[in-house]
């Protein structure tokens, strides 16, 4: 789950962005005292996610209501499965309306997502894991999306490890040199982690002794001979031009 504190944080400019200074059509047309109970239901099957932020986006407009969350982040649902029930005064509830879906709908889809992902690696035993190109200010969401999706998170931000890009090489000097630098300062529990390119850079960086290799944007080929170089002593990653069509090689057609 998300920390709270953290939820309470977000939905605050979340809020502020879709209302302005006031629901102009619910406070006009909706008595006070008006109250209803709305159903939050799915339009397609998903897996869901963000619902908890979507509670909370309803209890910050109407603090009363009662929220009956029937499934929980994770869950693969149906078309028209009923995932909330959300009772109380009928304004504050349609205030929070469409900052509370475009959320769930935005994590849901991440979550949905990663779950088609996740499939089609089954059985490889390789592990699908996100990134830092998140949406600025959802950073914590998407990757819980991404959690509910069955995949698992990298770093959460840029003091959760050390990855060497080319950059970094380029201003140290060199990637040995880069590599000495970060294991020499960092703390005993943190790894060091190096881009790739190439085989050479694949060869200088287990020699090194980087922790884990990510193959950046490596042709099939280079990346089964970046596989056979390490030889199972590290991990490996890869990342670049991964879709569903080539995130797991296809059987090849029987030729008759």
């Amino acid at each position: 789950m998300i920390d709270p504190r953290l939820i309470d944080e977000l939905i605050t400019p979340f809020l502020r962005e879709d209302i302005g200074f006031v629901d102009l059509t619910s406070t006009i047309l909706i008595d006070d005292d008006a109250t209803g109970v709305f159903d939050v239901n799915a339009r397609e099957d998903l897996v869901v996610a963000g619902l908890d932020v979507a509670a909370a986006i309803f209890r910050r407009c109407a603090p009363d209501c009662t929220i009956d969350l029937r499934v929980a982040g994770g869950d693969h649902v149906k078309s028209g499965a009923i995932l909330a029930r959300i009772g109380g005064k009928a304004r504050g509830i349609l205030t929070a309306e469409r900052t509370a879906l475009n959320i769930l709908q935005h994590l849901s889809g991440i979550a949905s997502l990663t779950a088609r992902y996740v499939a089609a690696i089954e059985g490889t035993g390789a592990q699908l894991i996100d990134t830092r190109k998140t949406t600025p200010g959802l950073r914590a969401p998407e990757k819980h999306a991404v959690m509910c999706g069955g995949g698992r998170n990298h770093r959460l931000a840029l003091d959760g490890g050390v990855l060497i890009k080319d950059n970094h090489i380029a201003v140290v000097g060199g990637l040995g040199a880069a590599i000495a630098r970060a294991k020499a300062q960092i703390p005993t529990l943190i790894k060091v982690q190096v881009e790739c390119d190439t085989i050479d850079q694949v060869r200088e960086a287990v020699d090194g002794g980087a922790d884990s290799l990510l193959l950046d944007n490596m042709v099939p080929d280079t990346m089964r001979a970046a596989v056979a170089l390490v030889a199972g002593r590290i991990p490996l990653e890869a990342s670049g031009g991964i879709t569903l069509e080539t995130v797991r090689p296809r059987p090849k057609a029987a030729s008759i």
